[in-house]
């Protein structure tokens, strides 16, 4: 037997146990393993029924997809799940943790599944840019039915064991020792003399999956998966289900498999999972790094921001205390999070009892002495250094010994703030993206006087909390704020030249970002920008923040959705914006006051300057120490700049357009602009010079 697998007999059954760490991933030696043990079981008279279970914490998590794109090893899923299927003895999956990808398939493959309460099963392939590629979209129509099939397929999403009972994807929920339970379900089995149920032989009636459920699913898909490739593969697969005999499915869904496989989309997708899991990985960082414990949360401001950090830690069963100066703002601020919660259960994705149980973990305050026990305490008032400085310095009063204090600055100098304490190794930024309740991206920035177990502590609870933590060191704007700069620097220039905030946003938003760079600014608050840049000119004077529409509207009080009117208009409290022709004419009066002479502006110019500029800036990040690597910058926009995902960040497109084409565009818009506004990025360059891409940016360094 493969040491992947171990093979054991008790009575007339015999046990197939995975144990391949962390998750039990079906590589080679797993796959081998399976194959060696089923084939054993089958040729052993004594043996009236198998079961296949994991070892460690859950049941096959997946394919081995550090396999993807190399030569394939035998045997391959596709063959385990046919020696399954061919068996001549009765095989039950035992499920727990998670099923996923391969991991459902195999179960899918065998004959009967069994599951404890907390499994979830699901095929989360789609979020790779590719498909089930061994049978998953042609086993489980025939399992489940074809509308539940393409719901799983086409989206991802794992379904809990209770679910999974109701639909048919397993047959009984076990409780107790797995391993014993399963067992007993399979002598069960032998008495009953049950059959060996082959989902493969389960025939789909066409009648059941009309033209009209595909056509609904891709509608969805258009709104809910708009440029994706990989969704429309799915329902391929899944009508070829309903359409081919299981054989010839098998191929259609091979084939779609290999195609989804092929594009820069999977490529992209595959490069950002990865370069997720990587971001909480610090270099130089052992296991004698350990993070403090934190049981106790103080949140000093009860606005928007801190009113969202501060339902994040309750969400995750941690009691917050929120901290104002009057008590209005703190009744309001209570009032809002109670909304919030609300509005969640009333859409039925929250139990009143949760709920209530929530808002028991938040109390308010009007005296920073009540965040004397607290272990961590984070900052969220006005993005003002006199104003944090002031805060900090009080915290460092109240705040017991090893208490965590961090700044929600999302521009600001960290080291500066960390001054007005006795304490800089304490101090750290944890600088939320709004609404801080729903967004996933966490800026950690680490300050010069940063202790590693400061910062342990704040990666941990970024986890804790359920955000992608990722590290920064400390510049005016971060990672993500300092390239905004740059990409929205080329929106305002763009608009004098000719193009109108509505072509600007939809070139950009037909590129893939969440929003145009004009909606997103009136949706965030044309105010709060004005009040970022007017810091960033006083910290540093000599760095250009050319944003003259921006400014001209907020001097107008044109502050976006909140006052009705920004680059765009919204009547009667709507949020869908409208063109404003006030605003066409304080473009065109500006660009003839800067002498600026209009033209037509083409989508690809505006995709170009608006991106590359992104990438300048984050090569200059990467060289200067403030990233630690080009996926670190790629998941702070994607998870926080409503960038795509199958183009896998500013610096992995960079890379799938060539390095040499951005750097002879930049030179071009360099002569045009000059150097002020298209600073050289040296690594850039050097890689570009080289044939090389960001990946392999360390070996010009």
């Amino acid at each position: 037997m493969s040491d992947a697998v171990s093979y054991k007999k008790q009575g007339q059954v015999a046990l197939l146990t995975a144990d391949n760490p962390p998750v039990n991933a079906l590589g080679q030696a797993v796959r081998a393993g399976l194959v060696e043990g089923v084939a054993r079981a089958g040729a052993d008279p004594d043996v009236k029924a198998i079961v296949i279970l994991c070892a460690g914490r859950t049941f096959f998590a997946g394919a081995d997809i550090r396999e993807f794109g190399k030569p394939p090893l035998p045997p391959s899923l596709r063959e385990v799940h046919e020696a399954m299927e061919a068996s001549p003895k009765v095989i039950v999956a035992a499920i727990h943790g998670t099923a996923l990808g391969g991991g459902c398939e195999t179960a899918l493959a065998s004959h009967y599944r069994v599951a404890v309460p907390s499994a979830k099963i699901g095929v989360p392939e789609v979020n790779l840019g590719i498909l089930p590629g061994a049978g998953g979209t042609q086993r489980l129509p025939r399992l489940v039915g074809v509308e539940r099939a393409l719901e799983m397929v086409v989206f991802g999403q794992p379904v809990a064991a209770k679910k999974a009972k109701e639909w048919g994807l397993i047959d009984e929920i076990v409780e107790g020792d797995l391993a014993a339970a399963a067992v007993t379900y399979a002598e069960r089995l032998i008495s009953q003399g049950a059959s060996l149920r082959k989902i493969s032989d389960i025939a789909i009636n066409p009648a059941s999956a009309p033209a009209e459920v595909f056509l609904a699913m891709r509608a969805r898909i258009a709104k809910e998966r708009r440029g994706y490739f990989a969704p429309e593969c799915c329902i391929q697969a899944v009508e070829a289900a309903v359409r081919l005999p299981f054989v010839e499915g098998m191929k259609k869904e091979r084939a779609l498999f290999e195609e989804c496989m092929a594009t820069t989309h999977s490529r992209a997708q595959r490069y950002a999972f990865f370069a997720e899991r990587e971001v909480g990985v610090i270099p130089g960082f052992g296991k004698e790094v350990r993070a403090r414990t934190v049981a106790k949360v103080g949140i000093i401001g009860a606005g928007t921001m801190g009113g969202g950090i501060a339902m994040c830690f309750a969400n995750a069963g941690i009691p917050v205390t929120v901290v104002e100066m009057k008590a209005d703002a703190l009744e309001r601020g209570l009032g809002v999070i109670r909304k919030n919660y609300e509005a969640t259960a009333a859409r039925g994705r929250l139990s009143a009892e949760d709920m209530e149980r929530r808002l028991g973990l938040i109390a308010g305050s009007l005296d920073y002495g009540d965040l004397k026990d607290a272990d961590l305490i984070i900052e969220a008032v006005f993005e003002d250094m006199n104003v944090k400085k002031t805060v900090f310095a009080e915290l460092d009063r109240v705040a017991k010994a090893g208490a965590v204090l961090a700044s929600n600055t999302s521009t600001l100098n960290l080291d500066e703030i960390a001054r007005a304490t006795s304490r800089p190794q304490d101090v750290v930024g944890l600088h939320f993206f709004s609404p801080a309740n729903v967004m996933r991206l966490l800026e950690i920035v680490r300050g010069a006087a940063t202790a590693p177990d400061t910062l342990a502590t704040a990666l941990q609870v970024s986890k804790t909390i359920g955000k992608v933590g990722v590290v920064s060191g400390v510049c005016f704007g971060f990672i993500g704020n300092r390239m905004l700069f740059e990409y929205g620097r080329e929106a305002e220039l763009l608009l004098l030249e000719g193009a109108s905030p509505a072509q600007l946003d939809k070139a950009l938003y037909d590129f893939g970002m969440a929003m145009g760079p004009c909606a997103m600014n009136d949706m965030a608050g044309v105010d709060v920008g004005a009040l970022v840049r007017k810091a960033h000119r006083a910290e540093l004077p000599n760095e250009p923040t050319y944003y003259p529409i921006a400014d001209k509207l907020y001097a107008m009080g044109r502050y976006g959705q909140k006052t009705g009117a920004g680059y765009y208009v919204y009547p009667n409290g709507s949020r869908t914006p409208q063109p404003d022709p006030v605003v066409e004419a304080v473009i065109v009066e500006e660009a003839k006051r800067l002498g600026i002479e209009r033209r037509a502006v083409s989508d690809q110019e505006i995709v170009e300057r608006c991106i590359f500029a992104a990438a300048n800036e984050g090569a200059r990040i990467l060289a200067d120490g403030i990233a630690l690597r080009p996926g670190d910058i790629d998941t702070v926009w994607l998870t926080g700049y409503g960038f795509p995902v199958y183009r896998g960040g500013p610096m992995f497109y960079a890379d799938t357009v060539g390095l040499a084409h951005v750097v002879k565009a930049i030179d071009g818009y360099r002569a045009r602009y000059g150097a002020v506004y298209w600073p050289h990025a040296p690594l850039l360059e050097k890689l570009a010079a080289a044939g090389k891409t960001f990946a392999s940016w360390r070996e010009v360094m």
